[in-house]
């Protein structure tokens, strides 16, 4: 996001085209001349702008898009692109727990079915192991409500590990995020993380894909 007074738009280093600044990355130069991501748009000095795709990042490491934009040579390493992705992941997951503490979440199978039946929903979040039987009755009970499920996030971005530790719960395989500021802050994280693996947080027609985390 865009500090006080700055633009709201951005140029990419690599594709050279103007986005908002919430389609793109900020990496910073470290005192040692590591390139290092900005997640937050809160560290200080020049920064450099990189379209918010994992493909593009890896490009502008190739390209050493980064010594020409910092205008020196700087060290972007072979990982900045895995490290990125787990911080947004981190940023993600850590949104997922702030939202349950905020009462924006319900976990588990009944518990999502109830709240698809008379609550304002903004998301469904399901582990990227769930069954499809599991995903798709869900997906069709939303249909039902609201019409093409597609109208709902369905984000399938986390193992059911990392959702149950973030969670502080056991075998967390299903949620659905309610309406509320600590819900919406999830799904911006949630899609930044999509957008970034290059995925959808949009389901197919059957409701059972969605965000789906990749290699």
């Amino acid at each position: 996001m865009p500090r006080k007074n700055e633009p709201t738009e951005r140029t990419c280093a690599v594709t050279r085209e103007v986005l908002p600044v919430t389609d793109l990355l900020r990496f910073v130069m470290a005192p040692d001349k590591t390139v290092v991501v900005d997640v937050k748009g809160t560290l200080p000095g020049r920064g450099v702008w990189v379209s918010a795709k994992k493909s593009v990042l890896q490009e502008a490491i190739k390209r050493r898009a980064f010594s020409r934009g910092f205008k020196e040579q700087v060290n972007a390493e072979d990982g900045l692109a895995d490290h990125t992705d787990k911080l947004l992941e981190q940023a993600a997951l850590g949104a997922l727990s702030m939202s349950r503490k905020a009462g924006n979440l319900h976990v588990g199978f009944s518990k999502v079915e109830a709240a698809l039946k008379k609550e304002s929903v903004l998301a469904l979040v399901h582990a990227t192991e769930a069954s499809e039987d599991g995903v798709r009755k869900l997906a069709a009970l939303a249909a039902s409500r609201f019409g093409k499920v597609d109208r709902l996030s369905v984000i399938r971005l986390f193992t059911s590990e990392q959702m149950s530790t973030h969670l502080d719960r056991d075998n967390v395989i299903h949620a659905v995020l309610l309406a509320g500021e600590a819900g919406r802050n999830f799904v911006k994280h949630a899609q930044r993380l999509a957008q970034f693996r290059e995925v959808s947080v949009v389901a197919d027609d059957d409701g059972t894909k969605g965000a789906v985390a990749q290699d």
